[in-house]
């Protein structure tokens, strides 16, 4: 089992209306696969709100430091060269190549209540994906993710929210 224990005395940002004292965890059980096909393989792959649209295909991808956008997200929420900003810095994708970025944006994500600001870096190659979600993300929400059970927990007022694969 993963367990994240978040003391409400310590993160009262992230447990706003628990009882002072009390313990949030976040984990995973057997009855988490539930819904699932065991075994498999498959990476974690969600539907989030960004931007103001319902979002699908986003990775989730607790070893990429970017949060990165696909041509088919640039153009499905209309964006321009002109809302990108300059992003100077060299990406390498999944074979190792070099990759030149458009720019980068700032976009929200909401998850239920919860909306975090991230930055995406804008990239014109080929993807199955429409986004990849990274750490910047993953630690801002404060989420603990597990391609085992399909699932992102993170603590919201108070409680575990999830958001379930697809």
């Amino acid at each position: 089992m993963s367990v994240a224990r978040l003391s409400t005395e310590d993160n009262d940002r992230e447990s706003k209306k628990s009882k002072k004292g009390a313990l949030l965890v976040l984990g995973f059980l057997d009855e988490d696969k539930i819904g699932t096909i065991q075994p498999h393989d498959d990476a974690l792959v969600v539907t989030l709100r960004i931007g103001g649209f319902d979002v699908k295909r986003v990775l989730v991808d607790q070893g990429s430091a970017v949060e990165v956008m696909y041509p088919d997200l640039y153009r499905g929420v209309n964006l321009k060269p002109k809302d990108l900003t300059a992003y100077d810095s060299p990406l390498v994708s999944f074979e190792g190549k070099t990759v030149t970025s458009r720019g980068q944006i700032r976009l929200s994500i909401q998850t239920g209540l919860d909306v975090v600001e991230v930055d995406f870096i804008v990239v014109d190659t080929y993807s199955p994906y429409t986004a990849i979600m990274a750490r910047p993300w993953l630690h801002a929400l404060g989420v603990v993710s597990s391609t085992l059970h399909q699932k992102v927990k993170y603590p919201s007022e108070g409680q575990v929210e999830e958001i379930v694969g697809n």
